[in-house]
């Protein structure tokens, strides 16, 4: 599932602000200045006013004897006002805002700690020595343990950690690692046909978002997250009863079969739509960040949420294709 971090923060919701910053807007809709609060300026006009009245008398004497010496500007002075005026516009980067580059950096950061923790593992539980095997089954068990509880632990923070995205991307691929390992040996070339799917099913959702202004909001949004927490629901019974040896079947109860199908493929195949709906939703998200000025770290949070979205999508296009397999 998405990262519950998008949907409970303001941050990545349209016209939304980081914890602690100022509103991108003003309510009438003009941009804000550092510092400012809604409603401040309005409560400080009746002071402001008095006390810019009582100086008037004072100041304009001053300024008035001041008129001459300000109009006169050095060459050099006006070749600067003419450097800034057509210097171009500050961007998010120079204002170190989220940017999309921040993020695409940080989700291949976490990819390619996920690909060198997975290497390990992959070469451990496929190794011929017994004693090497165990190891890697003793990483794939480490793996989903720190996964799930790193997981739930950065979708939660209040504000992202670096430190832990990157051990949630180490747990990760010591799991991703072992299961593809283990999927290769009885299915080979199975790993490779599930990244090509999950890069197409990405590639595809962008294309469908960027261009085709395809979006999941309203009633739509609401019934893909009620469908997305049931069937975590499920997975999560079906892994508990697979664990005790309460059900037979590599798969638990996937492996049941309803018509001669096996309910792992209508499962499977709901599974990854709904993976593919939430990468629009992580797209969005990650836009509103940009749109909304983000601090820069925020972009972390942007990365983890695509990157648990897409590890979703590629095991259950693993799973789905070892059914087709057999």
């Amino acid at each position: 599932m998405s990262n519950p971090f998008f949907s409970r923060s303001t941050a990545f919701k349209a016209g939304g602000q980081a914890p602690g910053t100022a509103p991108a807007q003003t309510p009438n809709g003009y941009p804000t200045m550092p510092g400012y609060q809604a409603g401040q300026y309005g409560q400080q006009a009746a002071g402001y006013g008095q006390q810019y009245g009582q100086g008037a008398n004072q100041y304009g004497n001053q300024y008035g004897r001041q008129t001459a010496g300000y109009g006169q500007v050095s060459p050099e002075q006006m070749a600067g006002l003419e450097a800034q005026y057509q210097a171009p516009s500050a961007t998010n980067a120079d204002m170190r805002r989220m940017t999309y580059d921040d993020v695409i950096i940080r989700t291949a950061g976490m990819f390619a700690v996920i690909l060198a923790t997975g290497a390990l593992s992959w070469t451990l539980v496929t190794s011929t020595d017994a004693a090497t095997r165990g190891l890697g089954v003793m990483a794939m068990f480490a793996g989903a343990i720190g996964s799930l509880v790193l997981g739930l632990v950065n979708s939660f923070k209040r504000e992202p950690s670096p430190a832990l995205i990157l051990a949630y991307a180490a747990f990760e691929g010591l799991l991703l690692g072992s299961i593809s390992g283990v999927m290769e040996t009885l299915y080979e070339g199975i790993v490779v046909q599930a990244v090509l799917a999950t890069l197409a099913t990405f590639g595809a959702m962008l294309a469908a978002y960027s261009y085709g202004g395809f979006r999941v909001q309203g009633r739509f949004r609401r019934v893909v997250v009620v469908a997305t927490f049931g069937y975590m629901i499920f997975s999560l019974i079906n892994f508990f009863l697979m664990m005790t040896g309460l059900t037979t079947g590599a798969w638990g109860l996937r492996s049941l079969t309803i018509m001669g199908i096996p309910l792992g493929i209508p499962l499977g195949i709901l599974a990854v739509i709904l993976a593919s709906f939430f990468l629009a939703i992580d797209f969005e998200s990650i836009e509103n960040g940009v749109r909304n000025g983000l601090p820069q770290r925020y972009a972390w949070a942007g990365a983890f949420g695509l990157v648990v979205t897409l590890v979703w999508l590629y095991v259950e296009f693993l799973r789905l294709l070892s059914y087709f397999r057999d």
